[in-house]
């Protein structure tokens, strides 16, 4: 009998670890596919220990990050301060209405650093560097590389440090062609005393930048909105609509080149309160401005060096210490 029970035995213990064998493989499998999730979560009680799920969520968007798989989301359950963040992939931070902040005091609130073919979409954020005591924030927004970047329903302010630093959103690639989109965001205290700007896009070496700016409140930064192809043999084309640049201590709507493309197109657009409404400065740079108004700056309209603005007939530059005139103007269609 014990000679029966012995192969017998020793038969069903190697089948049983055979199971046992391929049943932890199979759980392997998953485990690993599983290590970056395409959804994860923060919350102002979490830890960054969790594994970022909804039940057990991580305390910062960089904690999060390295969870979440490329094209994936970080979304916020809850109202709280989430930290800077570095980003190198396509993702998706944020939830709308704005729930998440970030508070970058002495530092970049988000900077994005992905590959020209990957797409962030920063949604219902508000960055914010302090707006008193010594300590102020670079940039609220710093692009260095991406394809497309999507700004939605933010609110970025209190970026005053002292160029090349103080910026709302800072785009600044430096080849590939960068397609920036702003719609719904407040930017505000932005800049230092001369230089700094709500929006700067500067792309430099070979960068080409695309900006579609829409419904956006632009105020009491250094400048609003800087587009400036300077620093490419690139170009810088935008559109501006729907919008209100105001109260900013230089111009509110500064076009910069010096030969590459710099072109705007402007609709339906206040510019008021500012030392200049829309400057135009440099050889390659045409504004066309359509239904828009220019009031109560220092100077509305200002064109110099070469640079070109076309105005439809139907804006309103009015109420300026010196209106100043369009180089051409043209009967809306």
């Amino acid at each position: 009998m014990v000679g029966l029970i012995g192969p017998l035995g020793g038969k069903i213990m190697r089948q049983t670890i055979k199971i046992g064998l391929l049943a932890l493989a199979l759980l392997a499998g998953p485990i690993a596919a599983h290590a970056q999730a395409t959804r994860t979560w923060v919350s102002g009680v979490g830890d960054d220990v969790n594994p970022c799920s909804r039940t057990a969520p991580c305390k910062t968007f960089a904690g999060a990050i390295s969870k979440t798989a490329a094209g994936g989301e970080i979304d916020v359950l809850d109202p709280g301060g989430f930290g800077a963040v570095t980003i190198t992939k396509s993702i998706i931070i944020g939830t709308d209405p704005a729930l998440g902040g970030t508070l970058n005091a002495g530092t970049n609130g988000v900077v994005i650093n992905a590959a020209s073919t990957d797409t962030v979409t920063l949604r219902g954020l508000v960055i914010m560097g302090p707006i008193v005591g010594v300590s102020t924030g670079l940039n609220g927004v710093r692009i260095l590389s991406a394809g497309t970047v999507n700004v939605e329903n933010c609110y970025i302010y209190g970026n005053r440090s002292a160029a090349p630093n103080g910026n709302g959103i800072y785009a600044q690639n430096t080849a590939n062609t960068l397609r920036l989109n702003v719609t719904g965001t407040l930017l505000s205290e932005n800049g230092a005393a001369s230089s700094g700007a709500g929006i700067l896009v500067q792309p430099t070496g070979s960068g080409s930048a695309i900006v579609a700016l829409d419904n956006i409140t632009v105020i009491n930064n250094s400048r609003g909105v800087q587009l400036d192809a300077t620093s490419t043999s690139g170009s810088v084309k935008g559109t501006l609509s729907n919008s209100n640049i105001s109260n900013n201590t230089l111009a509110g709507i500064h076009i910069l080149s010096a030969g590459s493309v710099s072109s705007v197109y402007i609709t339906d657009t206040i510019s008021s309160n500012n030392a200049g409404g829309l400057n135009a400065i440099g050889a390659g740079v045409a504004a066309s401005v359509n239904r828009s108004s220019f009031f109560a700056n220092g100077i509305g309209f200002q064109a110099l060096s070469g640079g070109q603005i076309q105005s439809y007939a139907n804006n309103s530059v009015n109420g300026n210490g010196v209106d100043g005139a369009p180089t051409s103007t043209i009967a809306p269609k």
